[in-house]
């Protein structure tokens, strides 16, 4: 009887490990500047937060997609409510998309992933810098988004596999 109870907490656990892993990688604020690499960077939460918006809607609610972009600006230490905006946007980017599709496509996926990236950004660097007067690097912002955008193959695929273990779907 107890391992019965041992195995549902674990099926809990591993069925709530999108929102533990949006949690942790905004709390981290996961960067590669321990390996010295300058020019490599990528927003982790943004191919999350797409990816779980798009192909598993209940998984990740919007109101905690906003406070964890609060926990974000707090981390980062941009003005608050600017990563919530930007992941408010990426989720309804990915539901518009999800409205539209009717056969799903790991190329289409990837390539609104990328107009996604791009607009979000674009909109998010706009108000930080006309409203808040901070000073931008563009060259580290577009490193960002060609490896965000380059990246969201490999997790997109990581996470289908996650997605036939744990849940059993198998056309994801």
């Amino acid at each position: 009887m107890s391992e019965i109870g041992r195995l549902n907490y674990f099926r809990i656990i591993l069925e709530k490990a999108p929102i533990i892993l949006l949690i942790v990688s905004v709390l981290n604020e996961f960067d590669l500047n321990y390996l010295n690499l300058k020019y490599f960077s990528f927003n982790f939460p943004f191919i999350l937060i797409y990816y779980w918006s798009l192909k598993r809607s209940g998984s990740i609610g919007y109101g905690l997609i906003f406070l964890s972009g609060l926990f974000n600006d707090v981390v980062v230490g941009m003005p608050i409510g600017v990563s919530a905006l930007a992941y408010l946007l990426i989720c309804g980017f990915s539901a518009y998309l999800r409205n539209i599709t009717l056969r799903p496509s790991l190329v289409k996926d990837w390539f609104f992933f990328g107009f996604t990236i791009l607009v979000v950004n674009s909109v998010i660097y706009v108000v930080v810098s006309l409203f808040f007067h901070i000073q931008i690097i563009y060259v580290d912002i577009l490193v960002n988004i060609l490896f965000t955008f380059l990246l969201y193959v490999i997790f997109s695929n990581l996470f289908d596999y996650y997605q036939r273990i744990v849940f059993g779907v198998v056309n994801v």
